[in-house]
């Protein structure tokens, strides 16, 4: 069995207060502190089936621009999801199922490409997002516990997707097994490893009391069996992956700064949200909840808030 990264975005940035400020407080902490920001999703190889976590953003999302005062920045584009997995050697026709962590346009927006896959997905956030089809498989769980995490749906040897609410109500987790580790795909339980270190929650965070409770499973898990810890928005996904890292939390390793050096960069007059990757456009409002088309961001109402997770404007980055 392989594990694999597919590489979307690279040098991005995420704040402290975003990172870490969930439970006290984005003003506990220091927003001048910045950690490297990634996107990648993974995939594994079982040696018969070839299994995608998450499909990253839609072909035709607009990038974000790199605002140095922004809460985060996903990096510029390496690849569109389905050119990066070609990258690895594998085509579309190849992959026979995906796991979805969750509902987040950052890590759904190209489940379209894959008709002929089963996609598993907790049942909560496949009736959010309001999927359909006859490939689509709504998870409940139905395996018992695995080790002390709740309820699992076993998915293949050793693949075991495990619900883990919080970040969102319905999120899930693969823990796949292999040669003695464990590996933890996570999709965003932490933004960056940081946070897993510390012990602390992102703000970005649908369930807060959940959010914690998943958290601590996660560490417990780690404490008692020698885990690989695969990020989304951080390097360290993709750097643990490469060598085969084993969490120790009691030794944090030494943070790398990330490069703010982003040059000049032009407007499309959109804006995304750096939580989920939703885009706002002014041309076409947001009717469902009372704004109309033509409505400039600056705008729109303080209280409106991201569609899809909930967050503030202050949260959107222009596009």
């Amino acid at each position: 069995m392989e594990i694999k990264a597919v590489k979307l975005y690279e040098n991005g940035f995420m704040t402290q207060p975003f990172a870490m400020g969930l439970e006290d407080g984005e003003g506990k902490f220091d927003k001048s502190v910045k950690y490297r920001s990634t996107l990648q999703n993974y995939l594994i190889d079982t040696g018969d089936e070839v299994i995608l976590v998450d499909t990253g953003m839609p072909l035709e999302q607009p990038d974000m621009a790199a605002d140095v005062n922004a809460p985060i920045y996903l990096g510029s584009r390496i690849d569109d999801y389905v050119t990066a997995l070609e990258k690895l050697g594998y085509k579309k026709e190849q992959v026979t199922k995906i796991l979805v962590t969750h509902k987040h346009p950052d890590h759904t927006g190209e489940l379209r490409s894959f008709p002929k896959a089963k996609i598993y997905i907790s049942r909560i956030e496949a009736d959010a997002m309001e999927l359909k089809g006859d490939n689509v498989v709504r998870v409940d769980f139905t395996d018992g516990a695995y080790e002390n995490f709740d309820k699992c749906q076993k998915i293949a040897e050793g693949i075991y997707y495990v619900f883990a609410p919080g970040h969102t109500t319905g999120n899930s987790i693969i823990i796949v097994e292999n040669e003695g580790l464990h590996y933890i795909i996570h999709g965003d339980v932490t933004y960056t490893d940081e946070a897993l270190y510390q012990n602390k929650l992102s703000i970005a965070t649908e369930d807060k009391a959940a959010a914690r409770d998943t958290l601590n499973k996660v560490r417990a898990f780690i404490a008692s069996h020698k885990t690989v810890y695969l990020s989304t928005h951080t390097p360290l996904g993709y750097e643990n992956l490469a060598g085969s890292k084993v969490v120790d939390l009691n030794n944090m390793p030494a943070p790398i700064p990330p490069k703010m050096d982003y040059g000049e960069q032009k407007s499309t007059g959109k804006y995304v949200c750096s939580i989920c990757g939703t885009v706002y456009d002014p041309a076409k409002g947001d009717p469902e909840h009372g704004i109309p088309a033509g409505t400039a961001f600056e705008d729109l109402p303080a209280d409106w808030k991201c569609p899809v997770c909930k967050q503030g404007k202050d949260k959107f980055n222009k596009a």
